[in-house]
């Protein structure tokens, strides 16, 4: 079994900050491209496509969720 290669100096934390700041760059202007956000017809909120508006509860132009019911949350698991 070979050796891994090993850096031959220790790189100082501001250069890996710098990379990693190139790539949360880089992935920040591919996401953009890639979700598309879309105004509600109902309440005009931004809303990505093809979800349900989380403010009024409607998927094109049909009530889906009902938004004035509270959510019961869990909080103890029944055996």
């Amino acid at each position: 079994m070979s050796k891994k290669p090993t850096p031959k100096q220790k790189l100082c934390g501001s250069r890996s900050k710098r990379r990693f700041g190139a790539f949360q760059t880089r992935a920040r202007e591919h996401l953009k491209n890639i979700v598309n956000l879309v105004t509600c017809k109902s309440c005009g909120m931004k809303v990505p496509s093809h979800t349900v508006c989380k403010e009024c509860g409607k998927y094109r132009g049909r009530q889906v969720l009902d938004v004035k019911k509270e959510m019961k949350k869990i909080t103890k698991i029944k055996a």
